[in-house]
């Protein structure tokens, strides 16, 4: 349920809007940034009933204070729930099958796809610049959800064939996932070869990590040590040599991250977390929302603001 709006409100749709860092971060951002609004969580469970998706965006569409939305985990099953009550989405959009963002023009609901930017600032922030031809390794991506298409369309459109990795294995629970995960790629003109696994067993993926050739990335793309308890991957499990571990999330348990930081030392590995996705995830929903630029300087100056308000558990 939603409560009536007295202010210009930006919505985060989410599971555990009330964990994450942002509530205590937008209103500073909010400050600095002169938007003069407020930020409300609106909770949902993953594969929530079509209601729930469509009842949240009834109210941005027709509340005038309702400004837009930021939109994790229920990406893909919100579009599908509630496709006809855009006026218009975003190239993106239509390639992933999913909307991150929410806006209003000229009365108009805008649905946006903001991951391929997002998930790709964050992968030039802490990957090499010609990994991928050096090392001639492997992308491991756990998770086929939107995270997965966003990064994998990314990376295939990366000009430099040292930037892009030779292939990209992606592994999932369920096979609707796969299956999406296919279709888009199918769209997409590249020379990365994109495996699909439909798996559940962390012992499989242990397997298919230790057969990864050195520098490969393996990435945390599940939800889980967040959204859901665990790791999709066992203690035993061994990471690239020289490897590229980046977890997607970064509060919660978070087991993935400190299985990977056990090895860090042994195994050469560089470790990402979710926080510079979590920055550039909500800054670009924030600038379309409120039609605003934010440059490299203002920028910094919200990352300090934010850095100083996280919390250990806080995240997206």
């Amino acid at each position: 349920m939603t409560t009536p709006l007295t202010r210009p409100t930006l919505y985060f749709v989410g599971v555990t809007t009330k964990q994450s860092s942002i509530m205590k971060v937008f209103p500073k951002w909010s400050e600095i940034l002169g938007l003069g609004a407020d930020i409300a969580g609106y909770d949902a469970p993953p594969n929530a009933p079509a209601e729930a998706y469509r009842a949240i965006v009834e109210q941005i569409k027709h509340d005038p204070l309702a400004t837009g939305a930021l939109v994790t985990t229920h990406k893909i099953n919100l579009l599908e729930a509630s496709r006809d009550l855009f006026d218009e989405l975003d190239p993106s959009a239509e390639l992933c099958g999913e909307v991150s963002c929410l806006s209003k023009r000229d009365g108009k609901l805008i649905g946006h796809a903001k991951d391929p930017i997002t998930s790709g600032l964050s992968w030039q922030a802490f990957v090499p610049q010609g990994h991928w031809g050096r090392t001639g390794g492997y992308v491991l991506c756990l998770g086929a959800g939107g995270s997965a298409i966003a990064i994998s369309a990314f990376i295939a459109s990366l000009p430099d064939a040292a930037d892009r990795p030779k292939k990209f294995i992606a592994v999932n629970r369920t096979t609707p996932n796969l299956e999406r995960l296919k279709r888009v790629h199918q769209k997409i003109k590249t020379d990365i070869a994109f495996e699909y696994v439909h798996n559940e067993d962390p012992l499989r993926n242990d397997e298919l990590m230790e057969q990864l050739p050195p520098g490969s990335m393996v990435i945390n793309a599940t939800g889980m040590g967040k959204d859901r308890p665990g790791s999709p991957i066992t203690d035993a499990g061994i990471f690239p040599e020289r490897g590229l571990v980046w977890e997607l999330n970064y509060r919660g348990e978070l087991d993935f991250l400190h299985q990977a930081r056990r090895q860090a030392q042994a195994r050469q590995l560089t470790i990402e977390d979710g926080w510079i996705y979590f920055l550039h995830g909500w800054t670009q929903v924030i600038a379309e929302v409120f039609d605003i630029t934010i440059s490299d300087e203002v920028f910094a100056t919200l990352d300090a603001a934010a850095a100083s308000l996280r919390s250990a558990g806080g995240g997206k």
